[in-house]
C-alpha cells in the first residue's frame, strides 16, 4: 500500500484540478499564458497520476478496473469481479 502522504497528496491535486479546470480552459482560449503561470501548477491535468483506488500503488493501473494488476490478479482469483474467469485450456 502506498504512503498516505502519497494518496493525499493525489486527491489534494485532483481537487485543484477540478477546482481550476474551467478557468484554465478560458485562458487557454483567450491566449492569456502570462495569467495562466499564476495558477498552483498542481492545478494541471498532466500532474495527475492514475493510482489503484484500494491501495494507491502507481504503476501497473489497469483504467477499465481502476486498481493495479496485482489486486486485480487477487480480487479476480477471490471471485469478487463479475464476469472475471481464470483461463484455461
Amino acid at each position: 500500500m502506498a504512503k498516505k502522504s502519497i494518496i493525499a497528496r493525489q486527491a489534494k491535486r485532483e481537487r485543484l484540478v477540478a477546482k481550476y479546470a474551467a478557468k484554465r480552459k478560458q485562458l487557454k482560449e483567450e491566449g492569456k499564458w502570462d495569467e495562466l503561470d499564476k495558477l498552483p501548477k498542481n492545478s494541471s491535468a498532466v500532474r495527475l497520476k492514475n493510482r489503484c483506488q484500494l491501495t494507491g500503488r502507481p504503476k501497473g493501473y489497469m483504467r477499465k478496473f481502476g486498481i493495479n494488476r496485482v489486486t486485480f490478479r487477487k480480487m479476480a482469483l477471490e471471485g469478487k469481479i463479475p464476469g472475471i474467469t481464470k483461463a484455461s485450456w
